[in-house]
């Protein structure tokens, strides 16, 4: 078994990109493994082909060459924990969740903007959970002008809202009634059916996103 180990300590393999399943086996053998940048590879590439092709060869190749003689330049990865693997693959995926909520939102942003204005101006931030209840109410300005500001209380106390609840339903109300040109009513129609996807897309979001902070600080 020593000697399994030691030869395995003198076997340097690199990832480009890293593929933490084998990467970490590899560790756990007791291998020397790097972790190469792609773009940095796509550098190195160049070195040893004018084409740029990749090949796996060519790639198994260039990759030996640079841990050879450029090792020091990159990062050699550690074994971590099961507890920090664990948290690696929830920061990513919580982080990746922000993303897609942040995509889902400029899609909303720039839909309200074709056939809804006033909504963009009622509402700063399109992912807070007053707007997307309202909006789920009132994707249209049709559907808003039937909005009352009693409907709108009642909304907002079911989203979770506790405080100044009349207040923010009657500045909802004002914005959203507010003049502007209009669609055509099919136009309309289908831009409030999107938009009510896309409403409900951001709300599911954010609730997975609280579930997933929340299993964050578990492990933390």
């Amino acid at each position: 078994m020593r000697r399994v180990l030691g030869a395995a300590a003198l076997v340097v393999v690199a990832f480009a990109p890293v593929v933490p399943a084998a990467s970490e086996a590899l560790v756990e053998a007791g291998y020397v493994v790097f972790a190469v940048n792609p773009r940095a590879a796509s550098r190195y590439r160049d070195r040893h082909t004018l084409s740029g092709a990749k090949s796996d060869p060519g790639d198994a190749k260039m990759l030996a060459e640079l841990v050879r003689t450029d090792r020091h330049n990159h990062r050699q990865v550690a074994g971590d924990t099961a507890l920090a693997e664990g948290v690696k693959v929830l920061a990513r995926a919580h982080q990746t969740l922000i993303w897609e909520r942040t995509r889902a939102t400029h899609r909303l942003r720039c839909s309200l903007r074709e056939y809804f204005p006033a909504a963009l101006e009622t509402f700063d931030d399109l992912a807070h959970r007053d707007t997307l209840a309202v909006l789920a109410k009132a994707a249209t300005p049709t559907d808003a002008a039937r909005l009352t500001p009693g409907k709108i209380r009642t909304v907002l106390r079911n989203a979770g809202r506790q405080r100044n609840i009349e207040t923010r339903a009657d500045t909802i109300a004002a914005g959203l009634r507010a003049e502007a040109l209009r669609a055509p009513a099919a136009v309309e129609a289908a831009h409030g059916a999107t938009t009510r996807s896309t409403v409900a897309i951001v709300a599911e979001l954010n609730a997975q996103i609280s579930a997933l902070a929340g299993e964050l600080a578990i492990h933390f």
